[in-house]
């Protein structure tokens, strides 16, 4: 598991980006398990993720209505199969409007320039 935090800051919302290996459904489970067991991230407003896997995409907003799908997209266009990737925000008071994607975009991007 690979996790970089406080990565994005606006508007006091904060961001982190984390992943690992995922082959299934099971294994995005047992991932976001794990993440949650730092009590910072089961705390958190939204970990939202994607996985390409050889069953088909996989995704959850989890309250940030679309933001899976952005991940998912970028997981695409990248082709990067088998490998998690979760958007955590932490909600600052203050509504981004669609800023919110842009970071989330910003996010991913991150952890693939960074995961090597």
């Amino acid at each position: 598991m690979l996790i970089f935090e406080n990565i994005i800051s606006d508007r006091g919302s904060r961001y982190a980006v984390s992943g690992g290996a995922c082959a299934n459904a099971d294994d995005a489970a047992a991932f976001l398990k794990a993440l949650k067991r730092k009590k910072k991230f089961a705390k958190a407003t939204h970990n939202t993720w994607a996985c390409l896997t050889a069953d088909g995409p996989l995704k959850n907003d989890d309250g940030e209505s679309g933001a899976g799908m952005v991940i998912l997209r970028m997981l695409e266009r990248d082709d990067v199969r088998d490998e998690i990737v979760v958007v955590t925000r932490w909600y600052g008071g203050k509504h981004l409007g669609g800023d919110r994607f842009r970071h989330v975009q910003d996010a991913v991007r991150y952890y693939l320039d960074n995961r090597q």
